[in-house]
């Protein structure tokens, strides 16, 4: 899909309300990653944020330099009628692929498993976290850990740690890169939570 047909198809689901991903509320282990930063400045994106949970919890928290990141104008629309104070220019309508900006800190909840799981992407998804990140940046987040299908419309898409690795060593040093010990019940023993840097 190019980023106008990606576009119509977010905004699509949500207008239909189907978005089974979303849990209504931060996911345990980037909560718990948040929970245990001191530095309340740091510039930080969170890209295909949908309802953002995260994004919530970190103004929440204290958090000054927060951004958010969709293709589609609708999560954002509802992020800012639940958050009314929350920065307009910080709401950000763009392609990911295409998104320009500098960030320390890139948290990832179920984007990376969002869009076709074809490996030309997937490398360009590495190589764009590692260009919107500042020296010795960081991506954390989860990632799921289950087999691909063949399907390339039934969402979310899995894949394998060892996989993943391929995709992110060329750009990151892995910091770590584990199962989550603390994903929410439905999700347990599905998910890899990473923390890399960039080199």
């Amino acid at each position: 899909m190019n980023s106008s047909e990606t576009k119509t198809y977010w905004s699509q689901r949500y207008k239909d309300e189907r978005t089974g991903w979303d849990i209504g509320a931060p996911s345990t282990p980037l909560k718990t990653y948040i929970d245990q930063l001191t530095d309340k400045t740091i510039k930080i994106l969170i890209p295909g944020a949908g309802n953002a949970y995260e994004a919530e919890y970190l103004v929440q928290q204290g958090f000054t330099n927060v951004y958010i990141l969709d293709i589609s104008e609708i999560p954002l629309q509802e992020f800012k009628q639940r958050n009314p104070d929350f920065p307009a220019e910080n709401l950000i309508c763009d392609d990911f692929f295409t998104h320009q900006g500098i960030y320390d800190l890139i948290l990832e909840q179920t984007f990376f498993c969002s869009f076709p799981p074809l490996p030309a992407t997937r490398k360009q998804y590495a190589k764009q976290m590692a260009n919107l990140l500042g020296a010795h940046g960081k991506l954390v987040g989860v990632w799921f850990d289950f087999p691909l299908t063949d399907d390339l419309e039934k969402r979310p898409f899995g894949g394998s740690k060892t996989e993943y690795l391929r995709y992110f060593e060329p750009y990151f040093t892995l910091k770590t890169f584990e199962k989550a010990y603390n994903s929410i019940a439905p999700r347990a023993g599905n998910e890899l939570f990473g923390i890399f840097v960039k080199s």
